[in-house]
């Protein structure tokens, strides 16, 4: 299925009948991630949404890095929601995807019935989480450089080893030109002088939200996740997985597959 974000093609995928969840992946990926979600949802009674993000898989790629601001992010998730009938849904999101997932309970709080996060937490507590958290985050600032990033990333498996599924995530993103559109998420909304500045506050939450962690994330730490819930004033709910990297979907699919249906259907 495809729908048109006010020009940008947005490719997304419906499974089952029920109440909508919409899962929304980050960098690297594409929709793809969520292969071992779409059916255990779908069996426990949802209607699930899997959007390609602008910039990756079947969906459009502007070529500018503007094009990749976060107000557009949710402007296209929306669309998405809309075009699948859905007026409100649970939002799901991994990486930029939880990114993006906050910012749609933070700007359309009104269309999101319950949140989860799955390694990124909120904005507030990711820039409040100190040095240890720059310290993980170094690959922000190289992805910031056009051309270097692209040529350090591409070709080169063992830039992406914490990857559990490295060899198809760099043949997908290498056949759709995916790379640099990952990139420009960086680029449009992490600026090198956002490490320094003060982040303006946000208003809190207000939707129940589950934040998950993974105990051997290379790029997050806990205090990030966990100081998510003193900026969410509806229902907080914390689940650490011990022993499990970044992309938790992909290395203990029953156990996110068993929180996530235990908080959506709650």
């Amino acid at each position: 299925m495809r729908v048109d974000a006010k020009g940008v093609g947005i490719e997304y995928e419906v499974a089952g009948d029920g109440p909508p969840v919409v899962l929304l992946h980050g960098f690297p990926d594409s929709g793809r991630l969520w292969r071992h979600q779409v059916p255990a949802l779908a069996e426990a009674g949802f209607q699930v949404i899997v959007p390609d993000l602008r910039g990756y898989g079947g969906s459009d790629k502007p070529a500018e890095v503007e094009a990749y601001r976060r107000e557009l992010l949710v402007g296209d998730v929306l669309a998405v929601m809309s075009a699948a009938g859905a007026e409100r849904a649970h939002v799901v999101g991994h990486d930029w995807g939880a990114s993006l997932a906050w910012a749609l309970a933070l700007t359309a709080g009104e269309r999101v019935d319950h949140l989860v996060a799955l390694s990124v937490g909120h904005p507030s507590a990711f820039s409040s989480a100190g040095f240890a958290q720059y310290q993980k985050s170094w690959y922000m600032l190289l992805f910031l450089f056009p051309g270097i990033a692209e040529k350090w990333l591409s070709g080169n498996l063992g830039a992406w080893s914490h990857h559990p599924d490295a060899e198809a995530v760099l043949a997908e993103l290498e056949s759709n030109g995916s790379l640099t559109p990952g990139l420009n998420y960086y680029r449009a909304n992490l600026p090198a002088e956002s490490f320094v500045r003060p982040r303006r506050a946000l208003p809190p939450v207000q939707v129940p939200t589950m934040g998950v962690w993974s105990s051997e994330d290379p790029f997050l730490i806990e205090a990030q996740m966990t100081g998510s819930g003193d900026h969410v004033a509806g229902p907080w709910r914390y689940e650490r997985l011990d022993g499990v990297g970044h992309w938790m979907q992909l290395e203990a699919p029953d156990e996110v597959n068993r929180l996530l249906i235990d908080f959506l259907a709650g």
